[in-house]
């Protein structure tokens, strides 16, 4: 005969199990569980069998194993998971990669019928068609505003329509409607609210990131530290070649406005006191560039006239 495990006993193996956990495992999903059956976790767990144990219990118990075992080992980190532990929720330890345990975890996914109470997650459209009901059945239809039309002895809704809003409730006549129409506008699973890794606690969100996404906030931040450090003129490694380039600017402003020269300016006055010059640096580039035939022995042999590079151009304004 099995011996009965007391209360008092389950308690402690849970928590001798969860303290086990957190000392083995330095990602952890706080997960929420709202409206998930035994038998959906139950395939959950199968499929994250290998690099992946799923926990759940009572908020309360979980609070106080993580308290007791962070004094115990002075590890503070592990307090960073109590604000997370609101609600309905459960953890998944791991070692796999999270992005791709946050994925196997939103598979596994069971449609559910609208019941009355529900808030309905998401909106709920009946579209249009037959729906094979019989017109005593129209009353239903009626209560809701839907537009019918009988067709062949059946009730057709004539256009798409939205009977349940996201965060409202589901009422009694909807419920009804929608079990006639064998539709199960919801779907429920395990939902990640909070990814924790050694110590740190983060959105969901920030596993869907990509590289070009990382570049563009990367991009976004450099650009706002450079505008702050030319705003207090205060040099930064990235503000300083801006900070190079408006004094050039500004020497050369006060060169050209002045008699005062210096090298990197004199090519400068130059195209300024002689205009023509910009024109003759500006054709050049312009005629290079038809594709040049293929050259003829008494075509080499012909001297073609100097022209002017525009690399001397802008080498003489930037050397």
């Amino acid at each position: 005969m099995a011996v009965k495990v007391t209360k008092g006993e389950k308690k402690v193996n849970y928590d001798k199990k969860l303290c086990k956990l957190l000392d083995t495992y330095q990602q952890i999903l706080i997960v929420g569980a709202d409206n998930v059956g035994s038998n959906q976790l139950q395939m959950i767990r199968k499929g994250l069998r290998g690099d992946s144990i799923v926990l759940m219990g009572k908020n309360t118990m979980m609070k106080r194993s993580i308290r007791i075992h962070a004094e115990k080992t002075g590890n503070n980190s592990f307090l960073a998971l109590i604000p997370c532990l609101v609600g309905n929720v459960g953890l998944i330890f791991t070692r796999g990669d999270l992005k791709e345990v946050s994925d196997e975890v939103s598979k596994y996914k069971v449609g559910a019928p609208a019941r009355v109470g529900l808030v309905a997650p998401i909106d709920v459209v009946v579209p249009p068609g037959n729906t094979g009901l019989d017109p005593s059945q129209t009353s239903f239809f009626q209560v809701l505003n839907i537009p019918t039309k009988i067709n062949r002895g059946t009730v057709e809704i004539t256009i798409p329509v939205e009977i349940i809003k996201k965060g409202e409730k589901v009422g009694s006549s909807e419920s009804a409607l929608l079990s006639k129409l064998g539709i199960k506008p919801f779907s429920y699973g395990l939902i990640v609210q909070f990814v924790y890794d050694s110590g740190s606690v983060f959105s969901p969100e920030v596993l869907d990131l990509t590289e070009n996404d990382l570049i563009a906030k990367f991009a976004a931040g450099l650009s706002n530290v450079v505008g702050l450090s030319m705003l207090l003129s205060y040099p930064t490694l990235a503000a300083i070649p801006h900070m190079f380039i408006n004094g050039y600017k500004n020497v050369l402003s006060f060169a050209i406005a002045t008699e005062y020269s210096f090298p990197q300016a004199e090519k400068v006055k130059e195209y300024l006191q002689d205009p023509s010059k910009f024109a003759a640096a500006t054709a050049a580039p312009v005629a290079a560039k038809p594709a040049a035939k293929p050259a003829t022995a008494k075509e080499e042999k012909k001297e073609e006239p100097a022209e002017e590079d525009d690399d001397d151009f802008v080498g003489g304004l930037f050397d």
